[in-house]
């Protein structure tokens, strides 16, 4: 490729909407160009990137023994209605009516669809297992779309959809996308880590995310760098302590606390430890026929509440956080003095198991400017119903008993779930067993965010100048940098010779032959991220040599012309 030829088009600041180090250099290196909030064009120096991740992607499905197919972008609203994600889905499902007013949905993912599909193809256990997968636009109607294509409304997954016979084949089916995915991820050359994560809005029973490892990710990781150990912040499990609750000393004394509404101010103010505090979190919990029921969720003073574990909490439904006319009407009080003790009315209590573990603490009295010291279980207020309700913090043994656990950042990018007959039993997607009696499939799902990964490989990725990126996904391996092109024979002819040899050789070079200065030109391709920059003048081709610099290199090197091209072949491969 020539860059006369191709379309170059930086710019040296990006729009003040870009918020993200990923969307600004997007911008900047003239790979995407926003046409509406969270929808982008993919200019033609991002789409060979997204070309490339794609490619890689399907060699390794097809490697893995799925299928492709390509399913719709719009889809029938029964189909949805079948699952009752129709409901469920909330405003991110957006819905649209054809001419004669019947209902559809721009598709997020393709459950349904695929489903559909296989309850009408596939009659008899001879056709399982089997595993379809497509690569397709997706639409999603984010509330707040923001940083780029990290969370925009329109952008390109893939996902797949793996049909067996039963538990165990898709437990096979499962481990197969598990291991196609590491090698998708190994080849992208990005550093990942997969993670055990909560379902959501999937369903099915267990999940597992891909993300790609940086300090601006959105996603809290869990490890145990000791062990195997790692999951999603959300689905971390919390170990009760080890030690058995000391038995109460002080005793129980309303204590005032002007002002202080806050565990770390009332912490302050009592010469106490913030773990001493007690937190109280107040759910109103939707019931039958519009009924509401208050919970309080009891944490230790430095610990914070997570929502996904509260939502698995046996008996509760949806919830959100209690408006104040409901905490006054349960507690008498306003917030930041509320507790356990003396409600108002009845509460349903459930405590984290480090509050169960707890003696003497400190809670709120329930009276404002009042909090209860030496407040202890069993003696002060009945025993609790005790759960896991908190996110882990870095210090936390492990669930699996082999070390402590650590916290890091990543950008999630992949997630593989086990759905098991969450979708055939709704939509009746049956087989013929060997008896010829129907049974129900198995499913499993594998996404992987097509047009997310160039925003994460970017937030691993960079430097002051630019975009640094792996080479198997960089729009070009290699650059052609000559300077005086179009003035001097000697070096048109050598970057020609050396042009020829590399694209005989397979590899994806550019040859920058619009004439621009070394700094503007040297300043255009760092910050695109050309992995390997080859430049040819006059002065080093006297001396029978070339200039290469690698786009992670501090200095530029000399390599003998006659062998630059086996140089970059040799720096491709490694």
């Amino acid at each position: 490729m020539r860059a006369s030829r191709f379309f170059v088009s930086t710019l040296k600041e990006a729009p003040s909407d870009a918020e993200i180090v990923s969307h600004k250099l997007m911008l900047r290196a003239g790979m995407i160009r926003r046409l509406g909030s969270g929808i982008y064009n993919y200019m033609p120096m991002g789409l060979r990137v997204i070309r490339k991740v794609e490619n890689i992607v399907r060699e390794e499905m097809d490697r893995a023994g799925a299928i492709e197919l390509l399913m719709p972008l719009v889809q029938p609203a029964e189909l949805w209605q079948e699952t009752g994600r129709w409901d469920k889905m909330g405003p991110e499902l957006l819905r649209l009516k054809d001419r004669h007013g019947r209902e559809f949905a721009m598709q997020p993912t393709s459950e349904e669809v695929v489903t559909d599909i296989a309850r009408s193809e596939i009659r008899s256990y001879r056709q399982l297992p089997v595993n379809f997968y497509h690569i397709q636009t997706k639409f999603r109607d984010e509330r707040r779309p923001r940083f780029g294509l990290m969370r925009g409304r329109e952008f390109t997954m893939k996902d797949a959809y793996s049909f067996d016979r039963d538990a165990e084949g898709l437990k096979l089916s499962y481990q197969r996308m598990v291991e196609a995915y590491t090698r998708i991820f190994d080849r992208f050359g990005l550093n990942f880590r997969a993670v055990a994560a909560d379902n959501g809005a999937i369903g099915g029973s267990g999940s597992q995310e891909f993300h790609v490892i940086a300090d601006t990710g959105e996603d809290a990781l869990v490890y145990c760098p000791t062990s195997d150990y790692a999951a999603n912040i959300e689905a971390a499990e919390a170990l009760a302590p080890a030690a058995p609750r000391a038995p109460a000393v002080q005793p129980l004394q309303k204590t005032p606390t002007p002002g202080k509404e806050r565990c770390e101010d009332v912490a302050a103010l009592l010469g106490l430890p913030l773990t001493q505090t007690v937190k109280s979190i107040v759910l109103s919990v939707e019931k039958d026929e519009g009924a509401r029921e208050i919970w309080l969720l009891l944490l230790r003073g430095d610990h914070e509440l997570n929502e996904v574990k509260a939502g698995k909490l046996p008996g509760i439904g949806p919830f959100r956080f209690a408006s104040e006319a409901e905490i006054a009407e349960h507690f008498g009080c306003k917030p930041g003095y509320l507790g356990p003790i003396g409600t108002a009315r009845p509460v349903k209590i459930v405590a984290d198991r480090t509050v169960a573990a707890m003696s003497d603490f400190v809670c709120g009295a329930n009276d404002a400017g009042f909090h209860y010291t030496g407040a202890n279980w069993g003696r002060d207020l009945p025993e609790p119903v005790v759960a896991d309700i908190r996110n882990v913090v870095a210090g936390d043994p492990s669930p699996d008993g082999r070390g402590v656990l650590e916290i890091q950042r990543g950008i999630e990018v992949g997630h593989v779930f086990q759905l098991g007959t969450r979708y055939s039993e709704d939509m009746k997607a049956t087989y013929l067993d060997e008896k010829g009696q129907p049974q129900l499939m198995q499913m499993g799902c594998y996404g992987i965010g097509i047009t997310r990964i160039l925003g994460a490989a970017i937030e691993q990725n960079f430097d002051e100048r630019g975009i640094i990126w792996p080479a198997s996904i960089a729009p070009f391996e290699v650059v052609l940098c000559p300077m005086g092109y179009d003035r001097s024979v000697a070096v048109k002819e050598a970057t020609d010779a050396l042009y020829a040899s590399l694209q005989d050789a397979g590899v994806d070079v550019i040859l920058d032959d619009r004439g621009e200065r070394p700094g503007a030109m040297f300043a255009d391709w760092e910050l695109i991220g050309v992995p390997h920059r080859v430049v040819i003048g006059e002065r080093g081709l006297k001396d029978g040599l070339l200039e290469y610099q690698g786009r992670r290199d501090a200095e530029a090197a000399t390599v003998p012309r006659d062998g630059m091209a086996a140089f970059l072949q040799a720096k491709l491969a490694a």
